[in-house]
């Protein structure tokens, strides 16, 4: 049976001396201890929630969020039996399998009000992690038992039910030191391993998402030097990608009437309009010009756009600029960017927009209704 590795601390100002492993005066204290920084657990985590009500009832201490996007239940042992403490885990675990997207915001929201905090989950998660949230939250979870001591009846089972049946439950163990009036803290997992999650069962995947509400694309707009320009999209009206399949292919895929939200690349948000055409290679795309529709090839532009002669004979890739038609319902220059920590950003050219902290925050800055609600 794995057992954890035990702790000692010497005092080596001199001689050896080892210092003394004491009972924790308050076991609670771990609670505020993990909250105040929860990197005392040994790897990165977001807390979501503290004394989190499930639906049956119960409190769980401190719910947590690693990067990507799995739930972390911290429970507290206290003294409670080896029975009490591992029923009332798996019970959490069973609560927290079941979580949905909107419901782990909801979770996180109240969190943060209750600290003061007025931020999102979004921006929270960009902070802890450097990155937006994964689209699917709670695809895994674990479940830990938090003590500074626990009896042999409570490591058989945990390690019974981890080893045996995959359940994804360990306890973390502190050990607490004191030496000339200070206090010390050391951790240790009970099974090696510790960061492994399995995935949970059930309903898994369903509504872990956020819901997309049917109508909302996000488009990446590279506008670089020597290439397209977003003072021609923001004049002409249209949204465009090029330099191969994999750059165009979720582009061309915006279908008429989509409302897209545009972003520039480590620049911002620059705009939001309507579909109002098909996608069309750069040589073939009509645009509206000062009220008439004018041949793009025509226009007066400050970009160079790919055209289908300029490929190498060899080059089988097709790296055509390809045009969608855009009517701007708010569009700014690239100065007037928006841009806040937490705001959704991919590398695909286009792809549905289900970050609701995004929609929110990007269309009431430009004063738009958000017209769409979540499906």
């Amino acid at each position: 049976m794995a057992m954890p590795l035990e702790f000692g601390l010497w005092r080596v100002d001199d001689k050896p001396v080892r210092v003394a492993t004491r009972p924790m005066p308050l076991e609670s204290r771990l609670e505020q201890l993990i909250e105040a920084d929860p990197g005392i657990l040994g790897h990165p985590l977001l807390l979501i929630g503290r004394q989190v009500l499930t639906q049956h009832g119960k409190v769980v201490d401190l719910l947590g969020m690693d990067a990507e996007g799995g739930l972390h239940v911290l429970e507290l042992k206290r003294d409670r039996t080896p029975r009490e403490v591992v029923a009332q885990v798996l019970d959490y675990g069973s609560w927290v399998q079941e979580l949905t997207n909107e419901q782990i915001r909801d979770i996180y929201t109240s969190y943060a009000r209750g600290r003061g905090l007025a931020e999102e989950l979004d921006e929270a998660f960009a902070v802890r992690f450097g990155g937006t949230p994964p689209e699917a939250l709670n695809s895994t979870h674990a479940l830990t038992i938090v003590a500074s001591e626990i009896d042999a009846a409570t490591e058989r089972i945990v390690t019974y039910l981890a080893s045996g049946f995959q359940v994804p439950v360990n306890v973390l163990f502190f050990r607490y030191f004191e030496d000339e009036g200070r206090s010390y803290l050391a951790r240790t997992w009970l099974m090696d391993e510790a960061e492994a999650v399995v995935p949970s069962s059930g309903a898994r995947g369903r509504g872990k998402q956020e819901p997309w509400n049917g109508a909302d694309w996000y488009v990446s707009f590279g506008d670089e030097a020597g290439g397209r320009n977003w003072d021609d999209a923001l004049r002409y009206g249209f949204v465009s990608a090029g330099g191969g399949e994999w750059f165009s292919r979720t582009l061309r895929s915006l279908p008429l009437g989509a409302r897209v939200f545009t972003h520039i690349p480590k620049v911002g948000y620059v705009g939001v309009g309507t579909v109002s055409g098909e996608p069309q290679p750069f040589e073939d795309a009509v645009l509206s010009n000062e009220g008439e529709n004018q041949r793009m090839s025509d226009l007066s532009l400050a970009g160079t756009y790919r055209r289908a002669g300029d490929r190498a004979e060899s080059d089988a890739d097709d790296r055509r600029e390809w045009i969608v038609p855009v009517t701007w319902e708010r569009a700014v220059p690239r100065e007037e960017a928006l841009w806040r920590t937490g705001f959704f950003a991919n590398q695909n050219s286009a792809c549905k927009l289900r970050a609701r902290f995004t929609i929110e925050e990007v269309t009431r800055h430009f004063g738009i209704d958000q017209g769409f609600t979540s499906a």
